[in-house]
């Protein structure tokens, strides 16, 4: 099955070629039809295969041209020009751009002066010595080079949790249609809502394993069978792989348990029962105290009382396994959310009793982040209020990008623009069901400044500042750029603070809890920026923030009506750094996120 993420990603290196290439415009317009095939709500490669052709050219941003190329990709596996290009530049252009400072241009650059095809290649360049010496380089940008590498080499080998989880619902809905299926669940990093994850992992409960195993990989959606048996069974589906594990029932929840992970948390959890004469595995809760023991060695065998499938050796009663639930309160524990267990503390607060009462969907009340084609949007103001208040949202923010360091293409707004854009969106929201906020995407240059005038700040109501360029500064100089930003009283939200792009680009490293102490401190949030390709902040920095009592803002980056479900991946990496309701500006009601927003 071609998803809409593979589809993207041959534009987006169709694009990236293009301009190693030199081409100027095409690539632009190739990036935003892989944006919006990315983000479209509908299997694309269904409707071609359904015969209906015309489906993709209503897509935003695809004509005929690119259009053609789509049904081409999903009827042959292959686009012709695509491999003309690959043939006349046969760059991992990927892998390469991956680095930090080095975008399609560049690496067109270094392939025609040195002959540069592959990260290998890359490294010995610049270990030679011979990057500097090319035209527009020298010894800083050859040192971050060598630098970045290592960065570069292992971040691919994820997929986003954006591209992954969408697949493992329908993995999910298949499984729950087949009869013998008892119960089905994620597993793994996917369910702990990680940034990135390897494999999609899956598990289901039946007491007809190999029947189950049988129909999974006769799934219409499976592209290639990798290997199967009569407990799991690894197949391809587009890019992605899926592992399924079946289980009998009654052991359903220590399975879960054990394979949801993080391993940190299981070895912490598992030293945890030891203290209290108990032993976890993926088969259950077992009694081993002597007490336990004894009993054991002097009844027959029952159900309570089994055989250890990792040692096979007798153990004591076994207490738990059919539910997770089970496997926690066997330990006098409550149930720990998937998403806290990463040995951060979850345990030692689960045995006080002070998890947190974490954040949900349902508790968010509006969005203060998102763009319209005032700058790099794709639709305008008019839809995104629609999309919004079709949500069910009480209030939304539109922040187009004011120009600035690193906008890319001029797409950033001058001040008398944004007074004029201002205009607009007030004039929307006089007509809209729900609060609308003018507000705007300053930048934070490299000193921690912004560019904008008193008339602008007076008039905006909110004023979301992030950072788009200078992204290579130490960990100290860039901590103090953020802070300094954040001691800017006209600052509301400090927006994707790292500025990283998940697989692509590392983004600042800081001080998290510095952070937290100064958005505290000057009552500013800090952005957890929902795309996910950024999920910025992420969640042990979240955690940072929010012992020093900094406020949290969860928005999309949204660019268009759909993206708006961006914050399903927002919410969920929240709960990671331990986020609750109140710790989150936009869960307030109007009034109080009002007086925030200064």
């Amino acid at each position: 099955m071609t998803t809409n993420a593979e589809l993207a990603a041959r534009f987006e290196e169709f694009a990236d070629l293009l301009e190693a290439d030199g081409v100027e415009y095409k690539p632009r317009a190739y990036r935003r039809a892989a944006e919006n095939i990315r983000a479209h709500p509908a299997p694309i490669a269904d409707r071609i295969e359904a015969g209906d052709r015309e489906a993709v050219e209503n897509i935003d941003g695809v004509g005929d041209a690119i259009s053609s190329k789509v049904i081409e990709y999903v009827e042959t596996g292959t686009i012709e020009e695509l491999e003309d290009l690959r043939s006349e530049l046969p760059i991992d252009i990927a892998d390469i751009t991956r680095i930090e400072g080095v975008g399609p241009k560049t690496a067109g650059k270094l392939y025609r002066e040195l002959g540069v095809q592959t990260l290998d290649d890359l490294e010995a360049a610049a270990e030679a010595g011979e990057v500097q010496e090319v035209k527009g380089f020298g010894p800083k940008t050859e040192q971050n080079i060598l630098e970045n590498l290592e960065f570069a080499r292992t971040v691919g080998q994820r997929q986003l949790l954006g591209e992954a989880r969408p697949l493992a619902d329908d993995v999910l809905a298949f499984l729950e249609s087949i009869d013998a299926v008892e119960r089905c669940e994620v597993a793994g990093s996917i369910r702990r809502w990680r940034e990135t994850i390897g494999d999609v992992d899956v598990l289901a409960a039946t007491d007809a394993g190999e029947d189950v195993v049988e129909a999974f990989v006769g799934w219409d959606s499976v592209d290639d069978e990798i290997e199967s048996g009569p407990e799991k069974a690894s197949v391809r589906v587009g890019e992605s792989r899926v592992d399924l594990r079946v289980v009998v029932p009654e052991e359903f929840g220590a399975a879960l348990q054990y394979f949801t992970g993080s391993k940190d948390h299981n070895v912490a959890l598992r030293n945890y029962a030891i203290d209290r004469e108990m032993k976890l595995n993926e088969y259950g809760a077992f009694d081993v105290s002597s007490e336990a023991l004894r009993a054991s060695s002097s009844r027959t065998e029952s159900d309570d009382d089994i055989e250890d499938p990792e040692s096979g050796q007798r153990v004591g009663e076994r207490v738990a396994g059919e539910t997770e639930d089970g496997m926690y309160e066997a330990l006098g524990l409550p149930w720990i959310p998937p998403e806290l267990r990463t040995d951060r503390g979850e345990i030692a607060a689960a045995e006080r009793g002070e998890l947190p009462a974490l954040l949900v969907r349902d508790d968010i009340r509006g969005d203060l982040h998102t763009h319209t084609e005032w700058s790099d949007g794709n639709t305008d103001v008019a839809a995104m209020v629609e999309a919004a208040a079709e949500r069910g949202y009480d209030y939304f923010g539109i922040a187009d990008h004011a120009e600035g360091p690193g906008i890319v293409g001029g797409m950033g707004l001058s001040d008398a623009e944004i007074l004029e854009y201002a205009e607009e969106v007030r004039a929307v929201g006089e007509e809209a069901e729900i609060e609308v906020f003018a507000g705007i995407e300053a930048n934070v240059d490299a000193d921690g400044e912004i560019d904008l005038s008193e008339e602008v700040i007076e008039t905006l109501d909110v004023i979301v500042a992030s950072t788009h360029s200078a992204l290579d500064q130490d960990a100290e100089t860039a901590t103090e750029r953020l802070v300094h930003a954040l001691e800017n009283p006209a600052i509301d939200v400090l927006g994707h603070p790292s500025g990283r792009l998940l697989n692509e680009r590392s983004g600042l490293e800081f001080d998290a809890t510095a952070l937290g102490e100064a958005a505290a401190e000057h009552d500013t949030a800090l952005e957890v920026n929902s795309n996910p390709r950024r999920l910025d902040l992420w969640g042990s920095a979240v955690q940072a923030a929010l012992e020093k009592g900094a406020p949290i803002s969860i928005n999309t980056d949204s660019h268009r009506p759909a993206t708006l479900e961006y914050m399903r991946w927002g919410v969920h990496t929240a709960r990671r750094g331990w986020a609750e309701p109140d710790d989150v500006i936009n869960t307030w009601g109007l009034a109080d996120l009002r007086e925030f927003l200064h």
